[in-house]
Protein backbone atom coordinates (compact mmCIF):
# COMPACT_ATOMS: atom_id res chain seq x y z
CA UNK A 1 0.00 0.00 0.00
CA UNK A 2 1.62 3.05 -1.01
CA UNK A 3 2.68 5.73 2.02
CA UNK A 4 0.49 8.58 3.26
CA UNK A 5 3.11 11.68 3.30
CA UNK A 6 2.64 14.32 5.60
CA UNK A 7 4.94 16.91 3.76
CA UNK A 8 5.31 20.19 5.84
CA UNK A 9 4.62 23.23 4.47
CA UNK A 10 6.09 26.52 4.63
CA UNK A 11 4.73 29.12 6.29
CA UNK A 12 2.92 32.06 5.02
CA UNK A 13 5.35 34.61 7.01
CA UNK A 14 8.93 32.53 5.84
CA UNK A 15 7.36 33.09 2.18
CA UNK A 16 6.84 36.78 2.52
CA UNK A 17 10.75 36.61 4.64
CA UNK A 18 11.74 34.36 1.80
CA UNK A 19 10.55 36.91 -0.85
CA UNK A 20 11.99 39.76 0.89
CA UNK A 21 15.28 38.27 0.57
CA UNK A 22 14.84 37.36 -3.12
CA UNK A 23 14.22 41.10 -3.75
CA UNK A 24 17.07 42.63 -1.88
CA UNK A 25 19.27 39.86 -4.04
CA UNK A 26 18.06 41.35 -7.44
CA UNK A 27 18.32 44.78 -6.20
CA UNK A 28 21.86 44.74 -6.11
CA UNK A 29 22.32 43.92 -9.50
CA UNK A 30 24.25 40.68 -8.88
CA UNK A 31 27.34 41.97 -6.29
CA UNK A 32 29.38 39.00 -6.01
CA UNK A 33 31.21 40.43 -3.20
CA UNK A 34 27.99 39.86 -1.55
CA UNK A 35 26.93 37.18 -2.62
CA UNK A 36 29.82 35.72 -1.52
CA UNK A 37 29.12 37.33 1.64
CA UNK A 38 27.28 35.45 4.64
CA UNK A 39 24.54 37.58 4.71
CA UNK A 40 24.51 37.16 0.55
CA UNK A 41 24.20 33.36 0.91
CA UNK A 42 21.24 33.68 3.03
CA UNK A 43 19.15 36.31 1.28
CA UNK A 44 20.16 33.65 -1.87
CA UNK A 45 18.89 30.70 0.49
CA UNK A 46 15.79 32.87 1.01
CA UNK A 47 15.38 33.19 -2.77
CA UNK A 48 15.49 29.40 -3.37
CA UNK A 49 12.59 28.90 -0.34
CA UNK A 50 10.36 31.38 -2.15
CA UNK A 51 10.96 29.23 -5.42
CA UNK A 52 9.69 25.88 -3.24
CA UNK A 53 7.61 27.37 -1.92
CA UNK A 54 5.68 28.69 -4.75
CA UNK A 55 6.17 25.58 -6.92
CA UNK A 56 3.97 23.91 -4.25
CA UNK A 57 1.81 26.20 -3.25
CA UNK A 58 0.67 26.17 -7.19
CA UNK A 59 1.05 22.83 -8.55
CA UNK A 60 -0.77 20.03 -6.66
CA UNK A 61 1.76 16.93 -6.01
CA UNK A 62 0.49 15.21 -8.86
CA UNK A 63 0.60 18.10 -11.69
CA UNK A 64 2.32 17.12 -14.55
CA UNK A 65 5.27 18.42 -16.13
CA UNK A 66 4.33 18.77 -20.08
CA UNK A 67 4.00 15.53 -22.18
CA UNK A 68 5.11 15.67 -26.25
CA UNK A 69 3.97 13.43 -28.96
CA UNK A 70 6.41 11.49 -30.57
CA UNK A 71 6.60 13.24 -33.52
CA UNK A 72 8.53 16.00 -31.39
CA UNK A 73 11.75 13.83 -29.90
CA UNK A 74 14.61 14.86 -30.73
CA UNK A 75 16.78 13.60 -33.47
CA UNK A 76 19.92 14.06 -30.73
CA UNK A 77 19.43 13.23 -26.77
CA UNK A 78 22.55 16.03 -26.05
CA UNK A 79 24.44 13.84 -23.67
CA UNK A 80 25.86 15.95 -21.16
CA UNK A 81 28.49 16.06 -18.07
CA UNK A 82 30.23 12.48 -17.63
CA UNK A 83 29.18 10.55 -21.04
CA UNK A 84 32.01 7.55 -20.19
CA UNK A 85 32.34 6.87 -16.60
CA UNK A 86 36.41 5.98 -15.78
CA UNK A 87 35.81 3.70 -12.47
CA UNK A 88 37.13 0.49 -12.96
CA UNK A 89 33.81 -1.33 -11.56
CA UNK A 90 31.50 0.69 -13.72
CA UNK A 91 33.65 -0.21 -17.02
CA UNK A 92 33.06 -4.06 -15.63
CA UNK A 93 29.44 -3.63 -15.78
CA UNK A 94 29.12 -2.05 -18.85
CA UNK A 95 31.16 -4.58 -20.67
CA UNK A 96 28.73 -7.14 -19.84
CA UNK A 97 26.16 -4.90 -20.73
CA UNK A 98 25.01 -4.49 -17.08
CA UNK A 99 24.32 -8.32 -16.36
CA UNK A 100 25.85 -8.07 -12.65
CA UNK A 101 24.10 -4.70 -11.71
CA UNK A 102 22.63 -4.44 -8.81
CA UNK A 103 20.45 -1.47 -7.31
CA UNK A 104 20.99 -1.19 -3.73
CA UNK A 105 18.19 0.24 -1.67
CA UNK A 106 18.75 0.85 2.13
CA UNK A 107 18.57 3.56 4.85
CA UNK A 108 15.49 4.10 6.51
CA UNK A 109 13.61 1.49 5.00
CA UNK A 110 11.97 -1.74 6.17
CA UNK A 111 13.35 -4.26 3.47
CA UNK A 112 16.62 -2.97 1.90
CA UNK A 113 16.73 -4.40 -1.84
CA UNK A 114 19.17 -5.31 -4.38
CA UNK A 115 16.97 -5.29 -7.68
CA UNK A 116 18.54 -6.58 -11.31
CA UNK A 117 17.59 -4.65 -14.12
CA UNK A 118 15.41 -7.75 -15.15
CA UNK A 119 13.47 -7.55 -11.39
CA UNK A 120 13.35 -3.85 -12.56
CA UNK A 121 12.03 -4.41 -15.57
CA UNK A 122 8.94 -6.41 -14.11
CA UNK A 123 7.58 -4.11 -12.08
CA UNK A 124 4.89 -1.31 -13.53
CA UNK A 125 6.52 0.64 -16.04
CA UNK A 126 5.98 4.23 -17.52
CA UNK A 127 6.61 5.72 -20.77
CA UNK A 128 6.52 9.51 -21.07
CA UNK A 129 7.77 11.66 -23.44
CA UNK A 130 9.41 15.23 -22.14
CA UNK A 131 11.54 18.46 -22.25
CA UNK A 132 14.82 18.40 -20.72
CA UNK A 133 16.24 21.45 -19.60
CA UNK A 134 19.75 21.95 -18.83
CA UNK A 135 20.89 24.83 -16.41
CA UNK A 136 23.74 25.55 -19.22
CA UNK A 137 20.48 26.88 -21.73
CA UNK A 138 19.61 24.24 -23.76
CA UNK A 139 16.84 21.47 -23.94
CA UNK A 140 15.78 18.43 -25.44
CA UNK A 141 12.89 16.11 -25.97
CA UNK A 142 12.86 12.64 -25.87
CA UNK A 143 10.61 9.28 -24.63
CA UNK A 144 11.56 7.49 -21.28
CA UNK A 145 10.80 4.07 -19.96
CA UNK A 146 11.41 3.23 -16.48
CA UNK A 147 9.71 2.36 -13.32
CA UNK A 148 8.40 4.55 -11.19
CA UNK A 149 10.60 5.49 -8.10
CA UNK A 150 7.70 5.05 -5.91
CA UNK A 151 7.31 1.48 -7.14
CA UNK A 152 11.02 0.99 -5.46
CA UNK A 153 10.09 2.70 -2.33
CA UNK A 154 6.84 1.00 -1.89
CA UNK A 155 8.78 -2.43 -2.28
CA UNK A 156 11.39 -1.35 0.16
CA UNK A 157 8.83 0.26 2.64
CA UNK A 158 9.68 3.37 4.21
CA UNK A 159 9.95 4.33 8.17
CA UNK A 160 8.20 6.97 9.54
CA UNK A 161 11.16 9.47 9.70
CA UNK A 162 12.55 9.02 6.10
CA UNK A 163 12.49 12.33 4.41
CA UNK A 164 14.99 12.17 1.75
CA UNK A 165 15.76 10.24 -1.22
CA UNK A 166 19.42 10.41 -2.14
CA UNK A 167 21.31 8.72 -5.45
CA UNK A 168 24.31 7.61 -5.10
CA UNK A 169 25.82 7.28 -8.64
CA UNK A 170 29.07 5.75 -10.93
CA UNK A 171 30.54 8.43 -12.02
CA UNK A 172 33.42 10.13 -10.31
CA UNK A 173 33.34 13.97 -10.72
CA UNK A 174 37.24 14.33 -8.64
CA UNK A 175 39.44 12.98 -6.82
CA UNK A 176 40.32 13.66 -2.90
CA UNK A 177 43.54 14.32 -2.58
CA UNK A 178 45.60 12.52 -0.84
CA UNK A 179 49.10 13.64 -1.50
CA UNK A 180 51.14 16.16 0.33
CA UNK A 181 49.49 19.76 -1.57
CA UNK A 182 52.86 20.40 -3.72
CA UNK A 183 52.77 16.34 -4.66
CA UNK A 184 49.34 16.98 -5.57
CA UNK A 185 50.05 19.95 -7.99
CA UNK A 186 52.32 17.83 -9.60
CA UNK A 187 50.27 15.32 -10.68
CA UNK A 188 47.81 15.71 -12.94
CA UNK A 189 44.41 13.72 -12.24
CA UNK A 190 41.42 12.58 -14.39
CA UNK A 191 38.46 15.50 -13.44
CA UNK A 192 35.49 15.63 -14.84
CA UNK A 193 33.98 18.38 -11.62
CA UNK A 194 33.60 20.74 -14.89
CA UNK A 195 32.81 19.06 -18.45
CA UNK A 196 31.77 20.63 -21.12
CA UNK A 197 28.92 19.67 -23.33
CA UNK A 198 29.59 17.33 -25.96
CA UNK A 199 29.32 18.09 -29.46
CA UNK A 200 27.46 15.98 -32.08
CA UNK A 201 30.03 13.93 -33.82
CA UNK A 202 28.79 14.32 -37.83
CA UNK A 203 26.11 11.62 -38.75
CA UNK A 204 25.35 10.97 -35.22
CA UNK A 205 21.86 9.83 -33.85
CA UNK A 206 20.20 9.08 -30.73
CA UNK A 207 20.95 5.39 -30.96
CA UNK A 208 21.59 3.04 -28.37
CA UNK A 209 23.43 0.51 -30.23
CA UNK A 210 26.97 1.89 -30.65
CA UNK A 211 29.48 0.52 -29.05
CA UNK A 212 29.37 2.27 -25.52
CA UNK A 213 25.72 1.83 -25.31
CA UNK A 214 25.89 -1.98 -25.68
CA UNK A 215 29.29 -2.15 -23.03
CA UNK A 216 31.44 -3.71 -25.88
CA UNK A 217 34.84 -2.02 -24.32
CA UNK A 218 36.72 -3.91 -21.80
CA UNK A 219 37.54 -2.28 -18.42
CA UNK A 220 40.20 0.08 -18.45
CA UNK A 221 43.29 -1.05 -16.51
CA UNK A 222 43.54 2.14 -14.35
CA UNK A 223 44.91 2.46 -10.75
CA UNK A 224 42.35 4.20 -9.11
CA UNK A 225 43.80 4.06 -5.97
CA UNK A 226 46.84 6.22 -7.08
CA UNK A 227 44.98 9.23 -7.70
CA UNK A 228 42.71 9.77 -4.62
CA UNK A 229 39.45 9.30 -3.25
CA UNK A 230 36.94 9.40 -5.91
CA UNK A 231 33.94 11.49 -5.04
CA UNK A 232 31.25 10.37 -7.14
CA UNK A 233 28.37 12.20 -8.43
CA UNK A 234 25.27 12.29 -5.75
CA UNK A 235 22.00 13.77 -5.89
CA UNK A 236 18.55 14.13 -3.61
CA UNK A 237 14.84 15.02 -3.81
CA UNK A 238 12.16 14.97 -0.88
CA UNK A 239 9.18 12.83 -0.76
CA UNK A 240 7.04 15.20 -2.75
CA UNK A 241 9.13 14.90 -5.68
CA UNK A 242 10.03 10.76 -4.77
CA UNK A 243 6.37 9.85 -4.98
CA UNK A 244 5.42 12.23 -8.44
CA UNK A 245 3.79 9.97 -10.57
CA UNK A 246 6.56 11.39 -13.19
CA UNK A 247 9.92 10.43 -11.17
CA UNK A 248 11.37 7.20 -12.53
CA UNK A 249 14.15 5.68 -13.04
CA UNK A 250 14.54 5.23 -16.62
CA UNK A 251 16.44 2.05 -18.38
CA UNK A 252 15.20 2.99 -22.02
CA UNK A 253 15.20 5.77 -24.11
CA UNK A 254 13.21 6.30 -27.56
CA UNK A 255 12.68 2.63 -27.45
CA UNK A 256 16.08 1.65 -27.07
CA UNK A 257 18.45 0.46 -23.79
CA UNK A 258 19.51 3.65 -22.26
CA UNK A 259 22.96 4.47 -23.33
CA UNK A 260 26.26 4.82 -21.69
CA UNK A 261 26.47 8.61 -22.61
CA UNK A 262 23.13 8.98 -21.40
CA UNK A 263 23.24 7.61 -17.61
CA UNK A 264 23.07 3.78 -18.14
CA UNK A 265 22.29 1.89 -16.51
CA UNK A 266 19.81 4.00 -14.65
CA UNK A 267 18.94 7.39 -14.92
CA UNK A 268 16.59 9.29 -12.66
CA UNK A 269 13.90 11.24 -14.38
CA UNK A 270 12.29 14.12 -11.99
CA UNK A 271 10.44 16.16 -14.71
CA UNK A 272 9.54 19.30 -13.13
CA UNK A 273 13.31 20.13 -12.12
CA UNK A 274 16.61 20.86 -13.74
CA UNK A 275 18.59 18.57 -16.16
CA UNK A 276 21.16 18.73 -13.45
CA UNK A 277 18.78 16.96 -10.43
CA UNK A 278 18.54 14.19 -12.94
CA UNK A 279 21.43 11.88 -11.79
CA UNK A 280 22.98 9.30 -14.89
CA UNK A 281 24.59 6.05 -13.87
CA UNK A 282 22.49 5.49 -10.78
CA UNK A 283 23.97 2.49 -8.17
CA UNK A 284 22.45 3.14 -4.97
CA UNK A 285 19.18 4.52 -3.23
CA UNK A 286 19.59 5.72 0.38
CA UNK A 287 16.50 7.00 2.20
CA UNK A 288 17.69 9.31 4.73
CA UNK A 289 16.34 11.96 7.51
CA UNK A 290 18.05 14.62 6.98
CA UNK A 291 21.21 15.89 4.14
CA UNK A 292 23.28 16.27 6.60
CA UNK A 293 26.64 13.95 6.40
CA UNK A 294 25.76 13.61 2.09
CA UNK A 295 28.39 15.48 0.65
CA UNK A 296 29.15 18.71 2.35
CA UNK A 297 25.41 19.18 3.10
CA UNK A 298 23.74 20.67 0.37
CA UNK A 299 22.06 17.72 -0.75
CA UNK A 300 23.82 16.90 -4.43
CA UNK A 301 27.28 17.58 -6.08
CA UNK A 302 26.43 20.92 -7.35
CA UNK A 303 24.51 22.35 -4.71
CA UNK A 304 27.44 21.78 -2.74
CA UNK A 305 29.40 23.79 -5.24
CA UNK A 306 26.63 26.46 -5.07
CA UNK A 307 23.72 25.33 -7.25
CA UNK A 308 20.32 25.67 -5.78
CA UNK A 309 18.97 22.26 -4.28
CA UNK A 310 15.26 22.70 -5.55
CA UNK A 311 15.36 23.70 -9.56
CA UNK A 312 12.16 23.56 -10.01
CA UNK A 313 10.43 24.73 -13.59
Amino acid sequence: MKPRLSIPQPHRRGFLTAAAGLFGVSALGGCDRFAASPTGQRALKAGEDANLFVQRLLLTPASLAKEFPDSQISPWFKPNGTIDPPDRAYKALAAKRFQGFKLRVDGLVERPQDLSLADLRTLPARTQTTRHDCVEGWSAIGKWTGVPLSEVLQRAGLKPNARYIVFHCADTMEYAASEEPDEAEEKPTDKTANPGMESRPEGAENQASDSKAAGDEAPADVDEAAQGTPVRYYESIDLTDAFHPQTILAYDLNGQALPVSNGAPLRLRVERQLGYKQAKYVMRIEVTETLNGIGEGGGGYWEDRGYEWYAGI
